[in-house]
């Protein structure tokens, strides 16, 4: 895969619901293909064990993420169970115009923004196989409250709903498996 001034970069919106694997298989992803870029989003939730600054998240407060709202600041914005997260646009188009291909790994809400904003991106909804084994890796994440956990499933039922907008659907029963098909996705959009 060659980037270069010549060409022009893609964007690939990888959305999920929340347990459903898809940080893990992006990061399967980005160890077999290091020269995709994963775009940084802000948030303005708490690190979670092992997540660095910059690296994971920017993790900002509720006040420096309302000024970068005023700003127009993102690609993309949404609110998900009471915290925010959004994706600066700057460093996604500055990679795009270098001719690197950009993951955007994104909720729902988002993804619909970027939907209306950059129609020619490539849409990917990640599935977990049914919602036991959701519930059972949220649960096994042990983050979080019961009264968060149960809202992180119902929005979970709400986004799966939505699963039709996207131009692709992968089932991650098996993150090698899922991060294979991802990456035929990818390819397959040259």
């Amino acid at each position: 895969m060659s980037s270069g001034p010549d060409r022009k970069g893609r964007l690939f919106v990888v959305s999920a619901p929340s347990g459903a694997g898809k940080g893990t298989v992006i990061a399967r992803i980005l160890k077999l293909r290091p020269e995709l870029v994963l775009s940084v989003s802000a948030t303005t939730r708490a690190p979670r064990e092992g997540e660095k600054e910059g690296v994971s998240y920017y993790f900002v407060s509720q006040d420096s993420f309302q000024y970068m709202i005023g700003r127009d600041e993102f690609l993309e914005y949404a609110e998900y169970v009471g915290e925010y997260y959004g994706t600066p646009k700057s460093p996604a188009y500055d990679s795009i115009a270098d001719g690197k291909d950009v993951l955007l790994e994104i909720e729902v809400q988002g993804a619909r923004q970027v939907m209306s904003v950059e129609p020619d991106a490539t849409t990917i909804f990640i599935v977990p196989p049914d919602m036991e084994e959701l519930e059972r890796r949220l649960r096994g994440r042990r983050t979080e409250s019961e009264e968060k956990l149960a809202a992180r499933l119902e929005r979970a039922r709400q986004e799966l709903e939505e699963k039709s907008l996207y131009d692709y659907i992968v089932v991650n029963d098996d993150v090698s498996r899922a991060a294979a098909e991802i990456l035929s996705i990818i390819d397959g959009s040259r």
